[in-house]
């Protein structure tokens, strides 16, 4: 019983320890920041969309790229399409409540949001991120 309870309870003493260490240290924990990939059909909806999360504090900042071609399947049929593309700066433990916020506000039936954890990067931005969006 022993050796599983130090097995379930690894992740959570591990999490701890990486945190003491970076504030001991201030050194980064990669993976504690994500970017998100938001795709969105127009310009309109993009900025819509990015004022909307800035409003409600999920991201320190959001990035509205120009129109690019898309390819993709859509119940079957290859389809293709221009969107703009927002990428989001945001704390990894806000990336389920970005992307519920994003569901019910996008007007695609499936909009196309994923994140990529930020492994490293310039230790003043990351903390910028950090003190830019509130924790959970």
């Amino acid at each position: 019983q022993a050796l599983i309870l130090a097995v379930l309870l690894f992740p959570v003493l591990r999490g701890l320890a990486l945190q003491l260490h970076s504030f001991l240290t201030g050194s980064y924990i990669p993976g504690t920041h994500s970017m998100a990939l938001i795709g969105c059909l127009n310009e309109h909806i993009a900025k819509d969309i990015a004022r909307a999360i800035m409003e409600k504090k999920l991201a320190a900042s959001v990035n509205i790229l120009p129109t690019s071609s898309a390819l993709s399947f859509w119940k079957g049929e290859l389809e293709e399409s221009t969107e703009i593309l927002l990428l989001v700066k945001t704390r990894t433990s806000k990336v389920g409540e970005l992307s519920n916020y994003v569901r019910s506000i996008h007007p695609f039936e499936i909009p196309g949001i994923i994140s990529l954890p930020i492994d490293q990067g310039n230790p003043l931005y990351l903390q910028w991120i950090g003190d830019s969006v509130p924790r959970d």
